[in-house]
C-alpha cells in the first residue's frame, strides 16, 4: 500500500471519528429528533411526524404556557412523552363545561383538536413540577390521568417538524 493511499484512509477515518464524536454531543446536548407515534397533540402534530427538539433551552429559561414539551414519562422513564405545557408550579388546573381553566378563569385555546368531554379537578401544581395536556384532550395520556411532571424530567422544547418535508414548519 502507498505512503499516498495510508495517509487518505487515515484522514478519512480521523474525519469520520470527529463527524460521530460531534453527532453524539450535538445530539445529546443540543438537538434531538423525535418519532411523534399517537395521536394525542392532533392537530398540533400528527402520528409520524419527524421533530427536531432543543434540549439545551430550558439552562437558560423556565417553560412557558403553550411551550411543546418532550420529556421522560413519570411512569415510565424508558418512555419518552410530548406534550403542551399548560400549568406551572402554584396554578389551580380544573377542566369544566369543556374548558381548561386555570386559576379560576377559562383559557382560550386554539390548538386543540375538540371539546373537552370530561371534568377534572382542581388541582394545584406543586413547585418544581408542570401540569401538560395533549393537544387532543379527549385521546390523551397526560396530566389530568398520572398527575404532575417533575420538572426534572423535561428533556426539552419541541422546535420545528422536519417530516413529512411538504409540512415542514415551526411547533407553536
Amino acid at each position: 500500500m502507498s505512503e499516498r493511499l495510508k495517509a487518505e484512509i487515515k484522514e478519512t477515518a480521523e474525519s469520520l471519528v470527529i463527524a460521530v464524536i460531534l453527532a453524539l454531543i450535538i445530539r445529546a446536548f443540543i438537538v434531538q429528533a423525535f418519532y411523534i407515534p399517537s395521536g394525542s397533540m392532533e392537530p398540533t402534530l400528527n402520528v409520524g411526524d419527524r421533530i427536531l427538539v432543543s434540549k439545551f433551552i430550558y439552562h437558560f429559561r423556565q417553560p412557558v404556557y403553550g411551550d411543546v414539551v418532550v420529556f421522560k414519562f413519570p411512569g415510565d422513564t424508558s418512555r419518552d412523552f410530548i406534550k403542551r405545557v399548560v400549568g406551572l408550579p402554584g396554578d389551580v388546573i380544573s377542566v369544566s363545561e369543556g374548558k381548561l381553566h386555570r386559576n379560576g378563569k377559562p383559557i382560550t385555546e386554539e390548538y386543540i383538536k375538540e371539546r373537552i368531554y370530561y371534568d377534572f379537578g382542581p388541582v394545584e401544581v406543586p413547585p418544581g413540577n408542570l401540569f401538560v395536556m395533549g393537544d387532543n384532550r379527549n385521546n390523551s395520556n397526560d396530566s389530568h390521568e398520572w398527575g404532575t411532571l417533575p420538572r426534572a424530567n423535561l428533556l426539552g422544547k419541541a422546535l420545528v417538524v422536519y417530516w413529512p418535508m411538504l409540512k415542514m414548519r415551526a411547533i407553536r
